[in-house]
Protein backbone atom coordinates (compact mmCIF):
# COMPACT_ATOMS: atom_id res chain seq x y z
CA UNK A 1 0.00 0.00 0.00
CA UNK A 2 3.11 2.28 0.28
CA UNK A 3 2.93 2.98 -2.82
CA UNK A 4 -0.88 4.92 -2.94
CA UNK A 5 0.87 7.89 -0.47
CA UNK A 6 3.00 9.66 -1.26
CA UNK A 7 4.91 13.08 -0.05
CA UNK A 8 6.20 16.12 -1.98
CA UNK A 9 7.21 19.05 -0.51
CA UNK A 10 5.53 21.30 -3.47
CA UNK A 11 2.03 19.73 -2.53
CA UNK A 12 0.47 20.93 0.84
CA UNK A 13 3.37 21.74 2.07
CA UNK A 14 4.73 18.51 2.16
CA UNK A 15 1.68 16.89 3.61
CA UNK A 16 1.24 13.00 2.53
CA UNK A 17 -1.29 12.45 -0.37
CA UNK A 18 -3.14 10.04 -2.46
CA UNK A 19 -0.61 9.21 -4.97
CA UNK A 20 -2.16 10.64 -8.14
CA UNK A 21 -4.15 13.29 -6.72
CA UNK A 22 -3.85 16.05 -4.61
CA UNK A 23 -6.01 14.72 -1.77
CA UNK A 24 -4.17 14.97 1.79
CA UNK A 25 -4.33 11.75 4.03
CA UNK A 26 -5.57 13.47 6.78
CA UNK A 27 -8.52 14.98 5.16
CA UNK A 28 -9.24 11.30 4.42
CA UNK A 29 -9.02 10.13 7.78
CA UNK A 30 -11.22 13.05 9.16
CA UNK A 31 -13.84 11.75 7.16
CA UNK A 32 -12.86 7.88 8.63
CA UNK A 33 -13.41 9.73 11.66
CA UNK A 34 -16.63 10.63 11.37
CA UNK A 35 -17.99 7.40 10.31
CA UNK A 36 -18.77 8.51 6.66
CA UNK A 37 -18.46 4.85 4.74
CA UNK A 38 -15.86 4.24 1.89
CA UNK A 39 -18.32 4.33 -0.52
CA UNK A 40 -19.71 7.53 0.66
CA UNK A 41 -16.64 8.87 0.96
CA UNK A 42 -15.90 8.18 -2.94
CA UNK A 43 -19.35 9.69 -3.79
CA UNK A 44 -19.46 12.05 -2.18
CA UNK A 45 -16.15 13.52 -1.41
CA UNK A 46 -13.26 12.39 -3.82
CA UNK A 47 -14.84 10.54 -6.82
CA UNK A 48 -10.84 9.91 -8.05
CA UNK A 49 -10.49 7.79 -4.15
CA UNK A 50 -10.64 3.56 -4.06
CA UNK A 51 -12.02 2.06 -1.76
CA UNK A 52 -7.81 0.52 -1.56
CA UNK A 53 -6.82 4.25 -1.56
CA UNK A 54 -8.98 4.81 1.84
CA UNK A 55 -7.11 1.76 3.38
CA UNK A 56 -3.75 2.85 2.34
CA UNK A 57 -4.37 6.04 4.32
CA UNK A 58 -5.80 4.16 7.54
CA UNK A 59 -2.54 2.26 7.63
CA UNK A 60 -0.51 5.28 6.47
CA UNK A 61 -1.51 6.35 9.79
CA UNK A 62 -1.30 3.21 11.73
CA UNK A 63 2.45 2.92 10.15
CA UNK A 64 3.42 6.37 11.13
CA UNK A 65 2.16 5.74 14.94
CA UNK A 66 4.54 2.60 15.11
CA UNK A 67 7.77 4.41 14.08
CA UNK A 68 6.94 6.59 16.51
CA UNK A 69 9.11 7.23 19.69
CA UNK A 70 7.52 8.39 22.70
CA UNK A 71 9.77 10.25 25.69
CA UNK A 72 7.38 9.68 28.51
CA UNK A 73 8.50 11.83 31.53
CA UNK A 74 8.71 10.21 34.70
CA UNK A 75 8.67 12.48 37.72
CA UNK A 76 11.50 12.35 40.55
CA UNK A 77 11.05 12.38 44.17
Amino acid sequence: MQERIFVNPQIHFGKSCVAGTRIPVQNVLELVREGISFSDIICNYYSDLKPEDIQACVQYAIDVLLIEDLHVAVPTS
